[in-house]
């Protein structure tokens, strides 16, 4: 076997494992949908490929030990994890606040430059993903086969374009609803800011034993 390559066997395996996590709704997905529905699709595809670029993040940290270092480490998973949460209730606070003026918020859409870094994020400071990649991804590296880096790049960017396609799955779904609520600003931003306060407390509740 080529030094740092994943065999065949591995790769499907992980693939498999991946793919049952990915379909299954996470915050990602629920932050996905409330943009989509709040802003249609051009919104949702752009804040799928923030929360990837998010993504790309923690598979760069990982193979740099980062991801190993703040898992270990309780300030640095704290700093995170509150970072993460007061980020998603500032959104929910911005978003239940846009239901005192639809007009605005429909005649000024947030730009998809500010969807996709928020997307960005959001996946960054979420702890749980940190956790995924220290505690499921190593599962699956071979020391013996050597550049363990390379190998999880490999299954980083497996992960990833799973990822991705479900996200875009998540994002044709949430344009559809949205386009049957659009005309009802108050209710868009209600769920928008609902679904944002609740990652927030998920996020809040998330611990390194979990």
């Amino acid at each position: 076997m080529v030094e740092g390559m994943v065999s065949m066997p591995t790769l499907l395996v992980f693939a498999a494992a991946s793919l049952a996590l990915v379909l299954v709704p996470g915050p990602n997905h629920l932050y996905i949908a409330a943009r989509g529905i709040a802003q249609g699709r051009a919104a949702a595809v752009a804040s799928a490929f923030g929360v990837e670029a998010g993504t790309l993040v923690h598979i760069a940290a990982a193979a740099a030990g980062l991801s190993y270092v703040v898992a270990r480490s309780a300030f640095l998973f704290n700093l995170i994890k509150w970072a993460g949460t007061a980020y998603l209730v500032y959104l929910g606070v911005r978003a239940l606040m846009s239901r005192r003026e639809p007009e605005v918020r429909q005649t000024a859409p947030q730009p998809l430059r500010a969807v996709f870094l928020e997307g960005m994020v959001v996946n960054v400071l979420n702890p749980k993903v940190i956790l995924f990649f220290l505690a499921f991804l190593p599962q699956f590296v071979d020391l013996e086969a050597g550049a363990v880096p390379l190998q999880i790049v490999v299954l980083g960017g497996t992960l990833l374009l799973l990822g991705l396609i479900s996200d875009m799955v998540y994002a044709a779904g949430a344009d559809v609803l949205g386009r049957k609520l659009r005309n009802k600003a108050g209710r868009l931003g209600y769920v928008s800011g609902v679904v944002y306060l609740g990652l927030g407390v998920a996020t809040a509740l998330s611990s390194r034993s979990s």
